[in-house]
């Protein structure tokens, strides 16, 4: 379970920078942020590290992880709980994230559907029946539209201090880029997908015969799937066991949406309000320095707006109006910002996510904002 930390262990006098692991992992990400899949599932997930990377990713909508260990997920799986930030500011994306314990060795119809597998140091870890049925499993039922295999390269062995036979103990073989590869192939040509080779962990200088350290095949399949795979695929019972699955908050949901809209909206007003308030406050003490005499003015110019207010409201006014102590904020002043028309789309979706959330005027155009308050400050 500690595969990096042996691997760090067995090159730390090749010096790889970053650490090897982290360059597999660097590979994939750049794969993600390249095709912008939205649902990957990372097979021999472990730890979970490579999912918590790619949960940041606005492109993926889905994650799924599965492991032989349910314990080694279950004691980092906590890293992929949604955080207060992610309620505080719903993404504009959903995310669902979900854990299963089970082997590669066998089907599940929750795998289906996926538009990237990703199998980082993992079927070196098979045992060989495991082996046998892994591209049945991956490439014929699963079916992605990508799948990234990565696995170490024995030609580089020789260069790692320490390593006699395989690198880890758990391993059950290490093939040369030649095995890899023909393995590779063979499992392309059968199941309808081109393949690529490459890796990371460059050797050192005058070795590059051996290759990289860690060799890596990324699979497309040729003809993508455009719909759901057929039913008669899909086996009848599930093969997994899943241990974890948070659902992020995602403005999506109309319960985050409408909660982000009105919060967006009363900020803007407010903002509103204070820059017509302190403007009126600054035209007032240009006219008269004396205190008393200014406000006097202010309440003056506020109410010479009083008369028809609404009726300008109704008639699509863009510029706020105060009476007494109310200010009108009118919605389509609102909605002309940026990140409330972002939000809601159209100017219909606005006046139905805030009514009964806001106080609007009698003929629901404008937002009624109290000015007392601002009044006594100012």
């Amino acid at each position: 379970m500690d595969k990096n930390f042996q691997e760090e262990r067995c090159t730390g006098l090749i010096k790889f920078t970053p650490p090897l692991y982290k360059q597999r992992y660097q590979f994939v990400k750049d794969l993600v942020g390249k095709y912008k899949p939205k649902k990957v599932a990372d097979l021999g997930c472990a730890d979970c590290t490579l999912l918590w990377m790619l949960k940041f990713y606005n492109c993926i909508e889905v994650l799924a992880g599965l492991d032989i260990c349910a314990s080694v997920m279950k004691e980092k799986m906590h890293r992929l709980y949604p955080l207060p930030a992610d309620y505080l500011q719903p993404s504009e994306r959903s995310l669902t994230v979900t854990l299963h314990h089970g082997s590669v060795a066998h089907e599940d119809p929750c795998m289906l559907g996926f538009d990237l597998v990703t199998c980082i140091e993992l079927i070196e870890h098979l045992e060989e029946s495991e082996l046998e049925k892994f591209p049945e499993v991956v490439f014929g039922f699963m079916a992605p539209n990508m799948v990234v295999i990565s696995t170490p390269n024995s030609e580089f062995n020789p260069l790692l201090p320490g390593v006699t036979v395989f690198r880890h103990q758990d391993h059950k073989f290490e093939w040369d880029r030649a095995q890899f590869q023909s393995w590779a192939l063979d499992a392309a040509k059968r199941y309808g997908y081109s393949v690529e080779f490459t890796g990371v962990g460059n050797p050192p200088t005058g070795m590059e015969d051996v290759g990289f350290c860690t060799q890596i095949a990324v699979f497309v399949k040729k003809y993508p799937q455009t719909s759901e795979p057929a039913q008669s695929k899909k086996p009848t019972e599930a093969a997994y066991k899943t241990v974890f699955r948070a659902v992020y908050p995602s403005l999506k949901d109309e319960k985050y949406l409408q909660n982000a809209v009105v919060s967006e909206v009363m900020f803007t007003a407010h903002a509103i309000k204070r820059s017509l308030l302190d403007h009126l406050v600054s035209e007032q003490e240009d006219y008269d320095d004396d205190p008393t005499e200014s406000k006097l003015q202010l309440q003056r110019s506020v109410n010479c707006f009083s008369e028809d207010l609404e009726t300008l409201a109704v008639e699509k006014s863009m510029e706020p109006l105060t009476s007494e102590s109310v200010v009108y904020i009118p919605l389509r002043k609102i909605f002309s910002f940026p990140k409330v028309n972002r939000l809601c789309g159209t100017f219909e979706k606005l006046r139905e996510l805030i009514t009964g959330k806001v106080t609007l005027s009698s003929d629901g155009s404008a937002v009624v904002l109290d000015t007392d308050h601002e009044n006594e400050e100012n």
